[in-house]
């Protein structure tokens, strides 16, 4: 317990809440303010032309000065991928591991800050302050190293987040879960939990990273071609066991795209990826090898639409053809909602004629969460007297709740939470209060919320039912058309089909100007007006469709 004392404590959520991704918990204790993670997402299907997703930091920004850190807890891109936005808003230190840090200032380093970001290293065994606020961290297990849970310390009792973690007895690094600082922290009486609920609708046990490499053995046994694995940039661990697995049947190992390959530079400098027989080779030795004795990691293993994996599913990357003897490897699974995709993405592949090896049935992938009875484990070594299940959908979170509820909590003492939503506690009592302003930023190439609501549903128009643009030319007094109407379709009919359909369009939006002209509407926004609301209903009758109609009008 601290002996900085702390009378009131406030813990919301900009994000990670009702959803997978874009992690962002914030700790108010009095006047300081202290940030659990701050991830990114990917857009979901409705999100056209974003590229990722931010939380609303809004609040941040109005109360900088009592910012006093950032925490980190491990190297997803869901926990740190928003670092380099908000740090153009925020100057405030950001804490984390070796392997952490050095993600984020990659990351950083491709985006213009005005000032230089204060980085500090720390570790399982580190005890360090936060402004006023003590904190200190335990090792956990996930599908990257250097992953930890934080503790934050206060008068009320200590604050417990989780991060991403499992109980893995047989880790690929041989660092498991330090289940002592756990137990240890939970005798001294902990004031409020927050834990990862991505596996909180799994029963039993997640299996153990180390059966995927019985797995991949077993895929890579009698390939004949070439093996391309799938699976995320930063999961370290598997990526070490692929290349583990190629030595065992002596292939070499290419790493193919840029995410893929600066992920695992850092990763090989700092010591975190071992390589000890030369296994890996550049895209350019690549070239000068047979391709049967080649183990290609790729990323992709979500279906997106530019990734290498894609590229290679529909015959369209620069370096890799599949053949009817190659092997392919997804070692991931679909993210809540990507199903589809993926599944896309699979059918491609299988109609090359290669094998396609995939899902939790082949043991070539296993999950990095935990899953209901490690859940359960945890709530009963921390004993907390509260509870917030976060990272996830809302349905993992009240899957969460009952697992609480299950192991002894009591229901009042388990806040389900929205973003935003806040909890308050004084005296060690907690209790709901108000309400945070929270929500999503888009990211569209270098723009950072400049994609709004308007903009995404003119953007959901234009693919639905496409735009129409009509362009005319008045004279200067606007009383008379010097030419035109001319009327171009792009996404809404085949012109050359639908000539009736264009004249009448042009009658129709001469029409309206004139009657523009009699009521002496000669400001171009009336005209315009006339023109979009009568042409809108003419077409919908016509061909029940709404495309987006964007009238021209030029003077001469």
């Amino acid at each position: 317990m601290s002996n900085q004392q702390t009378d009131k404590i406030q813990i919301f959520s900009l994000g990670g809440l009702g959803e997978v991704g874009k992690n962002m918990y914030v700790v108010e204790l009095d006047e300081e303010i202290i940030i659990l993670d701050s991830g990114c997402m990917h857009p979901e299907d409705d999100m056209l032309g974003v590229d990722i997703v931010i939380p609303d930091i809004s609040y941040l920004t109005e109360n900088k000065e009592r910012i006093k850190g950032i925490i980190l807890s491990h190297g997803h891109e869901d926990h740190i991928g928003a670092i380099p936005y908000v740090l153009r808003e925020l100057n405030v230190p950001v804490y984390g591991s070796k392997l952490t840090l050095a993600l984020v200032q990659e990351a950083c380093n491709e985006v213009k800050l005005k000032n230089k970001p204060k980085f500090i290293e720390i570790h399982a065994n580190s005890k360090t302050k936060v402004g006023k606020t003590p904190v200190s961290f335990f090792r956990t297990n996930h599908s990257i190293p250097d992953s930890l849970g934080i503790i934050v310390h206060t008068s009320q009792g200590p604050i417990v987040y989780t991060g991403d973690f499992k109980f893995d007895q047989n880790p690929v690094d041989g660092k498991p879960t330090e289940i002592s600082k756990l137990t240890e922290i939970g005798e001294k009486g902990v004031l409020c939990l927050l834990s990862d609920s991505k596996n909180s609708e799994i029963p039993g046990n997640t299996p153990s990273d180390s059966i995927v490499a019985e797995g991949l053995k077993d895929a890579f046994h009698e390939a004949e071609g070439c093996i391309i694995v799938a699976t995320f940039a930063t999961h370290i661990h598997r990526i070490q066991q692929v290349l583990y697995a190629a030595e065992k049947v002596e292939r070499k190992v290419v790493f193919l795209g840029k995410e893929l390959e600066r992920v695992t530079n850092i990763c090989r400098k700092l010591g975190y990826l071992v390589d000890e027989n030369n296994t890996i080779l550049t895209v350019d030795e690549m070239k000068k090898h047979d391709r049967e004795k080649l183990v290609v990691i790729t990323t992709g293993s979500q279906g997106e639409a530019l990734s290498p994996l894609s590229k290679i599913a529909k015959g369209t990357h620069p370096l890799v053809r599949i053949e009817k003897t190659d092997r392919i490897i997804i070692s991931a699974m679909p993210r809540p909602g990507n199903e589809k995709t993926v599944s896309e993405v699979v059918d491609l592949l299988s109609r090359t004629g290669a094998e396609v090896v995939y899902g939790s049935s082949k043991k070539v992938h296993v999950s990095g969460h935990a899953s209901q009875e490690e859940l359960k484990l945890l709530l009963n070594l921390i004993k907390p007297q509260y509870f917030i299940p976060v990272h996830g959908e809302f349905k993992m979170q009240h899957a969460h709740r009952k697992l609480a509820r299950s192991v002894g909590l009591e229901d009042s003492n388990i806040f389900l939470l929205d973003k935003g939503e806040t909890v308050e506690f004084n005296k060690r009592k907690g209790q709901r209060t108000s309400k945070i302003p929270a929500g999503h930023v888009l990211i569209d190439g270098l723009g950072v919320g400049d994609v709004g609501n308007i903009v995404l549903r003119d953007r959901r128009l234009l693919s639905k039912d496409g735009i129409l643009v009509v362009v005319i030319t008045l004279n200067k007094k606007h009383t008379e058309i010097l030419s035109g109407p001319d009327v171009i379709s792009r996404g809404f009919v085949y012109v050359r089909e639908s000539e009736e359909l264009i004249k009448q369009a042009e009658k129709l939006v001469v029409k309206a100007l004139a009657q523009s002209m009699e009521l002496n509407q000669t400001e171009w926004s009336q005209m315009k007006g006339q023109v979009r609301d009568q042409l809108s209903r003419f077409l919908y009758e016509k061909t029940k469709r709404r495309p987006m109609i964007m009238p021209i009008i030029m003077e001469a």
